[in-house]
């Protein structure tokens, strides 16, 4: 773990003896420049413990690839979400001061906690005078619309414990963050900041990028539905993105991985194969 002026991150450099031929788990083998390693940005969704999202890191990890892991604290996402904004410079500037900007970078994005980080990492890097080398962006399960029963279910999986209080907080935090919103939504409407506005789906839609974008989603999410990334996805593609989506029957919120193994290992390695072959 790691610290830039209280932006706690963890990241983890291969091996210096590690076999780029070698296959591990899978029977996959990147060519990479070894001088230039491939850099892979996993953003956390909201609430996520590190542990959980290292197990995502790993599969990059056997293959010898750069991680890097953050998860924006719960407090920037729900409540001083104007925090974000500085976040996403911070991550600009970290990939700066790592001498990562002459690295191939793909990133990771989980629910939509990591779209929403992903979002201001993308206006820091609008903003930025110098082209950071992104070569393509995974997103698993987000993007998806803000609603109020979404919003009640992710506070619920947050807060866990006893029931009847997990209920009763969840209940009343989801009503205050959706008068925030709504006073969000009304004052945008009336002093338009695209910096401040916090719905991935709709602000993502146009990003200006073009680099690949996959899509890794299933009909079973009771958080975000599936109509929604199709919709995001397809939207992208008629604005001429190279997009791949991949989309599953029984896998839960964010447990793609854990539910369909190989297919989603297979799925993100021939993707950043993909992207760093310049194929799109």
């Amino acid at each position: 773990m790691a610290d830039l002026d209280n932006l706690e991150y963890y990241i983890k450099f291969p091996n210096p003896n590690f076999n780029y031929n070698q296959n591990g788990e899978h029977d996959f083998v990147f060519v990479v420049n070894e001088e230039k390693i491939p850099v892979i940005l996993l953003f956390g969704w909201a609430g996520c413990q590190d542990k959980y999202l290292a197990k995502y890191s790993q599969i990059y990890e056997e293959k010898g690839l750069i991680t890097l892991r953050y998860t924006a604290p719960i407090k920037c996402m729900f409540l001083k979400r104007y925090q974000m904004v500085s976040i996403g410079e911070k991550l600009v500037k970290l990939l700066y001061d790592l001498n990562f900007d002459s690295h191939p970078i793909i990133v990771h994005v989980f629910s939509n906690g990591g779209a929403f980080l992903y979002q201001n990492f993308s206006l820091a890097l609008d903003k930025n005078p110098k082209e950071l080398p992104i070569k393509g962006v995974i997103f698993d399960s987000a993007p998806g619309r803000r609603r109020v029963l979404s919003l009640f279910r992710a506070i619920s999986a947050i807060l866990g414990g006893n029931v009847f209080y997990n209920f009763s907080v969840s209940w009343l935090m989801t009503m205050f963050l959706s008068m925030i919103w709504l006073y969000e939504v009304i004052s945008n409407l009336v002093y338009p900041r695209p910096s401040y506005q916090s719905n991935p789906l709709e602000n993502l839609k146009n990003e200006k990028c073009q680099w690949p974008q996959c899509f890794i989603y299933s009909k079973n999410d009771d958080l975000i539905p599936f109509e929604d990334i199709e919709y995001f996805a397809g939207y992208r593609k008629k604005l001429g993105i190279d997009v791949t989506t991949v989309c599953y029957e029984k896998s839960l919120h964010v447990k793609h991985l854990a539910e369909n193994r190989d297919s989603y290992v297979k799925t993100v390695y021939n993707f950043i194969n993909k992207c760093l072959n310049g194929n799109n």
